[in-house]
């Protein structure tokens, strides 16, 4: 499956605002398909943004995250062009990363 991070910062005086659309499914192993049959579970553990290679914001996310989770955050510090980074791993071990450049 194709993962996709939508990631956009801005900066207003001394504080970003960081915000980032992480598309994935995110079942909960607990719903059914069509059939009937239990959709495994398959949804993100631990999802990390870096300002400057330094960790910002770690989440700690589980089954009850809904799909295409949307998170709004900020933080003091930052400035116009510098990188965030945003990195996640789900349950089953797949990745996605991506970086975009505060405006």
């Amino acid at each position: 499956m194709a993962h996709q991070i939508l990631v956009h910062a801005m900066t207003s005086g001394d504080t970003t605002t960081v915000e980032a659309l992480v598309k994935h499914p995110m079942d909960s192993g607990f719903v059914k398909d069509a059939a009937g049959k239990i959709i495994p579970a398959h949804y993100i553990e631990v999802i990390e943004f870096t300002h400057m290679g330094k960790v910002v914001l770690t989440g700690y996310w589980g089954p009850a995250v809904s799909k295409n989770p949307f998170i709004k955050f900020s933080f003091k510090g930052g400035k116009s062009g510098d990188p965030i980074g945003v990195s996640w791993v789900d349950n089953k071990g797949e990745t996605a990363t991506t970086s975009s450049n505060i405006m």
